[in-house]
């Protein structure tokens, strides 16, 4: 870490299981540590079917990053056991107690040199925050409620003014490029919140493409891919490189090269790093979900 910048490597949807590219995962293995990194974040997705094996590939990863960089971890709607308490009738524990076994923070809160990152649960599986009328939603839809927001906005009012304030959570909150889908319900609100909670920029993933873009013309938002065989209209992986200096924060797609069995550097995306909202929220794309 240079003066005033963080450099952090954000993963995402590794669906370890049936579907994880192994040769991925390798590569990563090995370039990772070459960055230079101050932190690497995977948002979500680690396993296929929230199985102990899945788990037990993801945390040997995990440990396999680890003395590169700290690793900041949240779980996606695969990771979850919803099923063991739909609507959260038979309350929250018990469909998070096998992610929690392997990852032990729903939601870690991470301080290093120069940044904190706070994690946000938006998985809840089959939940009243997350269903919508469209029955492609269920179980895949995620929410943030007013808590979690309200419970980041206090974090990060803590902090420094200089430190920077990363945001993590699995569901993709501006719409994908091919799915012109939302991750989360009830978008529009959600996008009040956080543009509230002061966050200097947001990880996630969840669409299996990637992104980069802002809420609100205020919030830049890092939406990495997947790395497993559930791409995005049979594009390359890719994973991002996010970079935050004092007045900007750069978010740069490295893509997958299956001849070379490498990543490359790709598009870059700059934002300015910010203050307050400037202006009111404006998506396209309906309010429908995953």
């Amino acid at each position: 870490m240079s003066a005033g910048r963080i450099v952090i490597a954000h993963l995402s949807d590794l669906h370890f299981g049936a579907f994880a590219d192994l040769a991925q995962i390798e590569a990563l293995e090995t370039f990772i540590p070459t960055i230079g990194l101050d932190a690497a974040v995977i948002s979500g997705d680690l396993s296929q079917r929230a199985r102990h094996g899945e788990f037990q590939a993801a945390h040997a990863f995990v440990n396999r990053i680890k003395p590169h960089a700290p690793v900041v971890v949240v779980p996606g709607n695969h990771d979850i056991e919803w099923w063991k308490s739909p609507l959260d009738l038979l309350g929250e524990r018990g469909k998070y107690r096998k992610y929690s076994r392997y990852f032990r923070e729903l939601r870690p809160v991470v301080e290093i040199p120069g940044a904190v990152f706070a994690g946000a649960l938006s998985s809840y599986g089959v939940a009243f925050g997350s269903l919508t009328w469209n029955i492609r939603d269920l179980a895949v839809k995620g929410h943030l409620p007013a808590s979690e927001t309200d419970r980041v906005t206090g974090i990060f009012a803590k902090a420094p003014p200089a430190v920077a304030k990363v945001l993590v959570f699995h569901h993709n909150v501006l719409p994908g490029a091919l799915s012109r889908r939302m991750g989360l319900a009830r978008w529009r609100s959600t996008h009040r919140r956080l543009l509230a909670t002061r966050a200097d920029v947001i990880l996630c993933g969840h669409d299996h493409q990637e992104g980069a873009g802002q809420i609100g013309g205020a919030l830049p938002v890092s939406t990495s891919g997947t790395h497993s065989a559930r791409v995005r209209g049979k594009r390359p992986s890719v994973f991002n490189l996010v970079t935050i200096e004092p007045s900007a924060v750069h978010i740069q797609h490295f893509r997958w090269q299956p001849a070379t069995r490498e990543f490359q550097p790709s598009d870059t995306y700059s934002f300015a790093r910010a203050g307050p909202p400037k202006v009111a929220v404006s998506v396209a794309g309906g309010d429908q979900g995953l």
